[in-house]
């Protein structure tokens, strides 16, 4: 056994999501497409948000910073895990360890707050559009964006530095492929309860509280649509709504699985499988569910590969 207060250096090991298979070399190959496919998707919609004027409204600059956090989560795993899969090896530094905790929880918790904004633009946008400028206007905006990403760092950092303080004296190995709190913890050699506890609250902190700000903005938008008259304004409401809520059932299922479960009820390899759909395959879907769906992102994408057919041909 490892002396305790001398086992803060030493590197832990993370066992990894997939072996030398077959088929988990097919399934490797299939991930780090889908993180190369996301870079490019969410990059793409950053630009088009950037460079197309008719794309400067609040709802599509947070939509640009919800595909900015999408694109720093899949980069602060994707390529660490393919690494150590392609090099075979699975060691990670106590300070690697605590970055991959720190921004993991920085972003997802800064998201949350993100898609609750998401909830009361649309809300503004559908049930208050005459004084949508005035409620929703550029500075309340920024105070929104910035209080997120705060509100997810702050978070981020108490839990990485709680979880980096305990003594690890027993096994160093994680069965997980990244660093990820509640898997760290169950290797400490202390009395965590009260930390579970904690970790226990900011999740009803981050997670539940603008989960319940989102629900009574869309239970608000679903009982104004059911007033419209025009069949093509509530089909156009339900397809904008359908969209955003598709994206928040997701990444707050899986949340609400990894970080609020009893701990007599989890289940290390399914923790690691939903793990992977909140920090691989959300960030995929959610620029193909806000552009395959919206005629302003597509009809920007047109106007944005025109420009650039036309720059080419000046040349």
């Amino acid at each position: 056994m490892e002396n305790a207060n001398n086992s803060i250096g030493i590197s832990f090991i993370l066992l990894g999501l997939f072996n030398h298979t077959k088929l988990h070399q097919f399934l490797f190959a299939m991930v780090v497409l889908i993180f190369i496919t996301s870079l490019m998707g969410n990059a793409l919609m950053i630009t088009l948000i950037l460079v197309d004027p008719q794309l400067h409204t609040p709802m599509y600059f947070l939509l640009s910073q919800l595909s900015l956090m999408d694109m720093m989560l899949v980069s602060t795993i994707v390529p660490k895990m393919a690494a150590n899969y392609l090099m075979d090896t699975r060691f990670i530094s106590p300070t690697d360890c605590g970055g991959q905790i720190f921004v993991l929880i920085s972003l997802g918790g800064g998201e949350c707050f993100l898609l609750a904004a998401m909830a009361y633009d649309r809300y503004v946008a559908i049930c208050h559009p005459l004084r949508y400028p005035i409620l929703m206007s550029q500075r309340l905006c920024l105070l929104m964006t910035t209080g997120s990403w705060l509100l997810g760092a702050v978070d981020g950092l108490m839990q990485a530095a709680i979880t980096l303080s305990f003594p690890y004296c027993h096994s160093r190995e994680i069965n997980h492929f990244f660093c990820e709190a509640p898997a760290l913890i169950r290797l400490a050699c202390a009395d965590t309860k009260f930390f579970e506890s904690f970790m226990y609250v900011c999740c009803i902190l981050m997670l539940l509280v603008p989960l319940s700000l989102i629900f009574a903005s869309y239970s608000l938008i679903l009982a104004a649509v059911l007033r419209m008259r025009s069949a093509a304004a509530r089909k156009k409401a339900f397809t904008t709504c359908s969209s955003h809520l598709a994206v928040v059932g997701l990444f707050f299922g899986t949340g609400v699985f990894i970080y609020m479960r009893p701990k007599s009820h989890r289940s290390e390899a399914h923790d690691k499988v939903v793990s992977a759909i909140y920090t691989i395959f959300t960030p995929l879907l959610n620029p193909l569910i806000y552009s395959v769906r919206n005629k302003d992102v597509k009809g920007a994408l047109k106007r944005f590969l025109v420009k650039c057919l036309q720059s080419q041909h000046a040349e």
